[in-house]
């Protein structure tokens, strides 16, 4: 395997690594903080033991999520240093600030929290809490700028060499960069996905304590009240969300919705894929199953409408860029929209019945759906994968659209061997981390909230 193969390899494993933490941090930052706002309108101290208990697990999950994401950060100076030295004027600026501005202030506000009960009056603590969770998503912004910039690059002036040719860029519009169109439709889609994972996660382990009438029961109802409604509002959103992405994808990214939907041919109207088998030797689909028309209609909002076809994409950036295939792998795009699509509507579904429950005011739950909560815990963790799989892999052959190639952007100095080895410690590593996270999850989730008071002492609450 070449060097490019092998580091992109890495870097996707240690990002899907890390972003298994990182939507569960985001929307679960939130939901404690609206839990201590209810105990402190309230006064009711049963949100203030679901508040720790939710707490506790947030805790245990932005701790590996800072591991993991550090990792990442190195790697743009060893194996991606072309890329570094290329946009580093740019991509160097939202990651600074992310780190200096938003991360300091997650981080530093997690402390006052965790140490701050009983030692700050109520409105202050719960102060901290929404400080926590403003800070948590301030900092996926800024990453998702510096990101977007890679999607749809804007504020930039090329710097070009004697023979003319793109040698880096720099920032020429600061305010450009950081209200990129793209991070417009990006940043809600993140964050309505980690509003999603959040609501999921309390609805698994809610419904697993159900299941075994775990005591008190009151708390594991009002957990299940407030998840069903974060959840819902979190997967309804993402796919209204979702949609305003896809669009936007028809506009400056129109070889990634092409390869998503399989389509090799320029379609008017085109119609939405059920199901295609794809054939990369000879650009076609041997089996293709579509609907009339709706392709479009999601692309347009109409019946009308073109979607460019892979083929004549393919000339078109071949006259422009010059030779080389800029045709993305389409099967790993194909199924990862669909996979992601999938496990959206399923969990909105899931959601919605839930929301049933709520609405009629019932506590008997059917067993047969509590557990299907309890699995459906995998559901966000695989459509956010997918669906970030689907954004960079879609962008290949471009690190940066339409200026920098990934095969350009590694770096010229490392050998397989090198790539190979931290590959394989990177796997190691993280696989105990993640064994880790999930054994500590799993053990203070399963210890309930009635278990809270008996270990808060432990936990330094």
């Amino acid at each position: 395997m070449d060097i490019v193969s092998l580091s992109r390899w890495q870097f996707a494993i240690t990002t899907i690594y890390h972003f298994f933490f990182v939507p569960l941090t985001l929307g679960l930052a939130i939901f404690v903080a609206l839990l201590e706002t209810q105990y402190v309108r309230s006064g009711d101290e049963k949100y203030k033991h679901l508040t720790k208990f939710w707490g506790k697990l947030f805790l245990i999950n932005f701790a590996m999520g800072v591991v993991t994401g550090l990792v990442q950060e190195f790697q743009f100076g060893l194996n991606w240093s072309e890329y570094s030295r290329f946009m580093g004027d740019i991509f160097g600026a939202p990651l600074a600030i992310e780190a200096l501005l938003a991360f300091y202030m997650e981080s530093t506000f997690i402390g006052v929290w965790l140490f701050g009960w009983e030692k700050l009056s109520k409105k202050a603590h719960l102060a901290t809490a929404w400080l926590v969770a403003i800070g948590s998503n301030l900092s996926a912004l800024w990453i998702l700028i510096a990101n977007s910039f890679m999607q749809e690059p804007v504020g930039y002036t090329p710097v070009k060499d004697a023979a003319g040719n793109i040698v880096k860029v720099q920032m020429s519009n600061f305010l450009a960069v950081a209200t990129n169109p793209n991070v417009r439709v990006q940043f809600p889609h993140v964050f309505f996905a980690a509003m999603t994972t959040a609501g999921f996660f309390v609805l698994a382990v809610t419904a697993w304590h159900l299941l075994r009438n775990t005591k008190p029961v009151d708390y594991y109802h009002t957990s299940f009240r407030w998840g069903v409604v974060y959840a819902v509002i979190g997967a309804i959103m993402v796919i209204l969300v979702g949609h305003t992405q896809a669009q936007h994808m028809v506009r400056v990214q129109p070889m990634k919705m092409a390869a998503a939907e399989a389509v090799w041919t320029t379609e008017d109207p085109a119609g939405l894929s059920l199901f295609s088998w794809i054939d990369m030797t000879n650009q076609r689909n041997t089996v293709d199953i579509r609907v009339p028309y709706l392709l479009s209609i999601l692309a347009y909002n109409k019946p009308s409408g073109a979607v460019a076809g892979m083929k004549e994409l393919q000339a078109e950036y071949e006259q422009k860029y010059g030779p080389g295939n800029y045709i993305p792998p389409v099967p790993i795009n194909y199924w990862s929209f669909r996979i992601m699509v999938g496990a959206g509507f399923l969990m909105a579904f899931l959601a919605l019945i839930g929301l049933y429950y709520v609405i009629k005011g019932q506590t008997g739950y059917h067993p047969a759906f509590l557990r299907s909560l309890a699995w459906a815990f995998f559901l966000p963790y695989l459509a956010n994968s997918t669906g970030w799989i689907l954004t960079e892999v879609g962008r290949q052959p471009w690190i940066v659209f339409g200026l920098q190639k990934t095969s350009e952007a590694v770096s010229p100095n490392l050998t397989p061997g090198m790539v190979w080895f931290s590959l394989l410690l990177f796997l190691v590593l993280y696989g105990a981390l993640m064994v880790a996270d999930v054994y500590l999850l799993l053990r203070y989730a399963r210890a309930g909230v009635e278990e809270e008071g008996a270990t808060s002492a432990a936990m330094a609450y």
